[in-house]
């Protein structure tokens, strides 16, 4: 059966803007702790923080994170996910999980499209889940125990079997996060889920997260000769999601 996307911001750092103010003066102030904490995220929050983030001193911005809570993402997207490696992740087991009831999975857009691409495309699904479940069972009976035998099982299942992950970043990550995948040269599926991310983010930490996005929205596209050639649509794109 097909699973669909769902992104879930299940915590973060309280006032995560005065937490990276209070950071960043700290690096400038002679007064104390409790004078720099007192006045941090005052008046002066919206344009201290873009030009923190402007000038590239972003080692503040690490002291707030974000917890999300993904289903409905392809093991292929979660590969490409967790390369981001300053993050936390805790994914779904598909060895203490079993899929007995038959797996979940997600169509690519183009398959989706043509009908007789998806028909093929849901048939195979089928077969694969027949194929698990038959090599549980089979195992099972010949005495493994039905860890060892969803984890053995678990190798014909395929890149398009759905996941379900927790992910928590600090907001430096999630702003290269942002740079790179929601970039229209990124795949689609992982494209989709960090703009998700990005508009539960905004709304809670909109000095830092205004202008997130690939290099094109704020100048010159990194792709080269490879550019989609959409950075206005990008633009547009974002910018209406920006609080104001």
């Amino acid at each position: 059966m097909e699973a669909q996307l769902k992104v879930i911001l299940v915590s973060h750092t309280p006032d995560p803007e005065r937490s990276i103010s209070a950071a960043a003066k700290l690096c400038y102030s002679p007064a104390d702790i409790e004078k720099v904490i007192s006045v941090a995220g005052k008046d002066d929050r919206f344009t201290f923080l873009e030009k923190l983030i402007n000038v590239g001193h972003l080692s503040p911005v690490e002291h707030a994170s974000f917890t999300f809570a993904i289903e409905g993402i392809s093991r292929a997207c979660s590969h490409q996910l967790v390369r981001h490696r300053l993050a936390s992740y805790s994914q779904r087991s598909q060895r203490y999980v079993g899929e007995e009831e038959g797996f979940s999975y997600i169509i690519p857009p183009s398959i989706k499209k043509d009908d007789e691409a998806r028909a093929h495309f849901e048939h195979l699904m089928g077969e694969i889940g027949n194929s698990y479940k038959y090599l549980v069972e089979k195992l099972k009976g010949k005495g493994f125990e039905v860890e060892h035998a969803r984890e053995d099982a678990r190798f014909v299942l395929p890149n398009a079997a759905e996941t379900k992950i927790m992910v928590t970043m600090n907001a430096r990550e999630l702003l290269h996060f942002f740079s790179m995948r929601l970039c229209n040269r990124a795949q689609l599926e992982i494209r989709e889920m960090a703009f998700r991310m990005l508009m539960l983010v905004k709304p809670i930490a909109p000095s830092v997260f205004r202008h997130s996005g690939p290099p094109c929205i704020r100048g010159r596209c990194r792709e080269g000769a490879r550019s989609c050639g959409r950075a206005d649509e990008m633009r547009r794109r974002l910018n209406e999601n920006t609080p104001d």
